[in-house]
């Protein structure tokens, strides 16, 4: 295996930096992971380090501090850059946190990645750039049209990311992540997503509560296969400067996620309606032929057999 030198995973000890930590690992590589745990946690990872001896190093810090980011980006070749101020509705609530997180602190990892020589940089971006328009599917050359500033953040770094792919030489890939969903993810949060509260509901004997009539749809994508296209991404040559739908390109509403969780558990819970949220997009699903023909991207796990692990996992932690 050639050397591929150190990859640096920031917000490694979050939901999806873990998974992606956990590929690395798995196929040799040494991993260095810049966390602030303010949604990470060290749960997440600290099995690594009992089954990979010797590759993880872990730092605490924050992504806006410049000497910790020189620190981290020392000898590093990829980094793949998931910190971020994760929630929209926070984002709303705390629009200067989540410019000074969301797009000054993703300017700060690009500049210290171009400054330490890294070979390429992976950003994690979102569908949220879309906006509520309704063109199905989504592609990436529809006009972004952001409705919080967490979507402006994470459109100006997709901006900052082709202009340090062609004016700085740092190749940056964009992947616009869908619904994400798998292990680990927190259903605890305020600001949780809609799969883990269905189970963490069900599996408490609670019938899971839907906002609206359940009619509404999304692209729902397996944390692994997230994970699986940014390494893809980091190992691609004519990605730099693009931005790519990663997600399955098939939507579910959530109705629909009842009935397979019902199937799961062997349950046959009704879902709880509650008035519909003001401002949410009604459906979502992405066209993925341009992550397919650039960087190789397929999805691998089927939603259903995605829900069926993510349940065993629940189980399993509780």
């Amino acid at each position: 295996m050639p050397e591929r030198g150190i990859q640096v995973v920031t917000g490694g000890a979050g939901f999806i930096g873990s998974h992606i930590c956990q590929i690395l690992l798995k196929r040799g590589d040494r991993v260095r992971i810049l966390d602030n745990f303010s949604s990470g946690k060290i749960a997440n990872i600290e099995p690594f380090r009992t089954e990979y001896p010797g590759q993880l190093q872990v730092c605490k810090g924050d992504i806006r501090d410049p000497v910790t980011l020189a620190q981290v980006m020392e000898g590093a070749t990829t980094v793949f850059h998931q910190a971020a101020m994760v929630s929209v509705q926070e984002s709303v609530e705390n629009p200067l946190e989540a410019n000074s997180v969301n797009l000054e602190g993703t300017l700060k990892v690009f500049q210290a990645a171009k400054e330490a020589g890294v070979r390429k940089l992976v950003f994690a971006s979102s569908t949220a750039v879309y906006g509520s328009s309704e063109e199905l599917p989504k592609r990436e050359t529809m006009a972004a049209q952001p409705l919080s500033p967490y979507a402006a953040a994470k459109y100006g770094s997709e901006i900052y990311g082709r202009i340090f792919s062609t004016l700085y030489r740092l190749p940056v890939v964009s992947l616009r992540y869908f619904n994400v969903f798998g292990p680990r993810q927190d259903p605890t949060s305020e600001y949780a997503a809609v799969i883990p509260k269905f189970i963490s509901r069900m599996l408490e004997g609670k019938r899971p509560v839907i906002f609206g009539d359940g009619e509404q749809t999304r692209d729902f994508v397996f944390v692994e296969d997230v994970a699986r296209a940014n390494l893809l991404a980091a190992e691609a040559d004519e990605a730099g400067g693009l931005a790519l739908n990663i997600a399955t390109g098939q939507r579910y509403s959530l109705n629909d996620l009842v009935v397979i969780l019902d199937e799961i558990l062997g349950l046959d819970f009704h879902p709880v309606y509650e008035p519909a949220r003001l401002g949410e997009v009604r459906d979502s699903q992405a066209d993925i032929l341009l992550a397919n023909k650039t960087i190789g991207f397929v999805p691998e796990v089927a939603v259903r057999d995605g829900l069926r692990r993510t349940v065993e996992w629940f189980k399993a932690n509780g």
